[in-house]
């Protein structure tokens, strides 16, 4: 459970006691076959659906998440969005630019913060010829870019090449201009939730085990845990196999009352690493 539409009817009946089976959409599908009709109906999935639930023996249980699983999970599943939508504003923003200034569009990198702010502000040979290098560069350091001498002189050097005016070229300018202010705002908010994503994984009672793997980070790391939900500390314990990447055991310490988390990490070296998780 996290987020959607099921969310609320997913509660409700795991508070009420009421099982639960998930049935992937492709079992579904292909179970469907074997039912009369062929009309795609509501009520003829519904009557495949409950069939299977009943018939079968090989379904998953669902199990309710932790509250710091499912939080992880919003925050990837909402950075996964916003990195979408930067990516479809990337590829508008290279197709009208090609399509009015190729020579801009092959010198600068359009998803660096430097190229996307100068054009925000200037789009077209023509402005970029009068302002020239010097006042470019100025224009540039003011809004805070790095390096805005490069950027400038790539900017200006690409200008002098074209001095040929498409047609349309005041809206196609506002269309590229659109597009590199929505990237801007994008990279704002996938920062800012890269912030969230950090924080909230660094007090997740699996993260100290989890970013001991080598390459695992907090961001790799919360996308994993948000996959995985509680099937981590459910899954049993294979201390005889190499061949299993990840194993945790859960201990409580006889009159302490301290539960400790064992875990694993088995790479190629065979280095391993283990925590203790805090109760």
């Amino acid at each position: 459970m996290a987020g959607g539409e099921p969310t609320l009817l997913l509660a409700l009946l795991v508070n009420h006691g009421q099982e639960v089976l998930c049935i992937p959409g492709r079992v579904v599908n292909r179970a469907s076959d074997g039912y009369l009709g062929e009309g795609k109906t509501d009520a003829r999935d519904a009557l495949v659906v409950a069939d299977q639930a009943r018939i079968r023996r090989d379904l998953q249980q669902f199990r309710p998440t932790d509250e710091a699983t499912i939080e992880l999970r919003l925050l990837t599943n909402r950075r996964t969005d916003l990195v979408r939508d930067r990516t479809r504003s990337i590829n508008r923003l290279r197709s009208a630019l090609t399509g009015m200034f190729p020579a801009l569009e092959r010198a600068l990198v359009l998803t660096s913060a430097g190229p996307l702010a100068l054009l925000a502000g200037h789009q077209t040979p023509a402005a970029l010829r009068r302002l020239g290098t010097a006042r470019l560069t100025r224009w540039l350091r003011t809004r805070g870019v790095r390096s805005p001498e490069g950027v400038a002189k790539k900017a200006v050097e690409a200008a002098e090449r074209q001095h040929t005016s498409v047609p349309g070229e005041g809206v196609i300018a506002q269309l590229v201009r659109t597009p590199a202010q929505e990237v801007e705002a994008l990279n704002e908010k996938v920062a800012e939730v890269d912030r969230l994503i950090e924080a909230r994984f660094c007090t997740h009672d699996l993260a100290e085990i989890v970013a001991s793997m080598p390459g695992i980070g907090p961001l790799l790391g919360a996308e994993f845990l948000a996959a995985i939900g509680n099937e981590l500390a459910a899954s049993p314990v294979r201390t005889g196999s190499r061949r299993s990447p990840v194993w945790l055991r859960h201990r409580t310490i006889p009159g302490s009352g301290t539960a400790t988390c064992t875990g694993r990490a088995t790479t190629t070296g065979g280095s391993s690493a283990s925590s203790t998780c805090p109760p």
